[in-house]
């Protein structure tokens, strides 16, 4: 079995939900009293909201550079970053340590394609939604439309990521917003939606909308254990 290098604490919420899935994916698969091997390197995620909100990127790719770094020192065979805006630096990480990053996107983009879907809606942080390191993979990669929210509901979308959901905080007045905002997608043509944020799952499920959702968290942990196995 491969050694898992997480990159966590983005937020600490959702890290829980990797190691969770990841472990219990394991044990599924292989029975007995099995688990996962892996590191999680953790930061603290009120610095790298500020870092972010500030549009420090070259700080937050040096940090995350030296992370996996340590990952590597450790023993990890690849890296899961355990958040989709920090994606923003894989190919700096990658060219950093030497180590291959295990790309949520296209985890997402495969369950994507698999449920024979072309069109799908991306919910997601502001940097998420509006930079191209992203949606541009989806598209050029996997020939995917993807479709962004209005600004007044990526603002929305936005601002409960990061004064709710990445500190715990579960709301039904936000559930609503988030819901509302998935039927304007829908409406636009978008026959599913990417949960492009990896506290998202914490909020909409399956059961809250009628279209096809993709948890990126749950789907980028599964990943991460088939890498772990092959």
């Amino acid at each position: 079995m491969k050694t898992i290098g997480l990159i966590g604490g983005l937020s600490w919420e959702s890290s829980i939900e990797y190691y969770r899935i990841i472990n219990e994916t394991v044990q599924r698969r292989l029975g007995a009293a099995h688990s996962a091997r892996c590191l999680m390197d953790s930061f603290d995620f009120e610095e790298v909201e500020q870092l972010q909100h500030q549009g420090k990127w070259e700080e937050l790719t040096d940090r995350m550079v030296a992370s996996a770094r340590a990952l590597k020192a450790g023993g990890a065979d690849f890296v899961v970053i355990c958040s989709n805006t920090m994606h923003k630096m894989v190919d700096d990480i990658e060219r950093g340590t030497g180590l291959s990053v295990l790309h949520i996107a296209d985890a997402t983009a495969k369950a994507i394609r698999t449920a024979g879907l072309t069109r799908v809606g991306l919910l997601g942080t502001r940097f998420t939604m509006e930079d191209n390191f992203y949606k541009g993979r989806l598209q050029q990669k996997f020939d995917l439309e993807v479709h962004i929210p209005n600004p007044g509901d990526r603002e929305i979308v936005h601002n409960i990521i990061y004064s709710e959901l990445v500190q715990g905080k579960i709301c039904q007045a936000s559930k609503d917003l988030y819901v509302d905002t998935i039927h304007r997608l829908v409406a636009a043509g978008s026959q599913g939606v990417i949960l492009g944020c990896t506290e998202i799952g914490l909020l909409i499920s399956q059961p809250d909308v009628a279209v096809p959702v993709f948890d990126t968290t749950y789907l980028h942990a599964v990943a991460a254990v088939d890498e772990a196995l092959a």
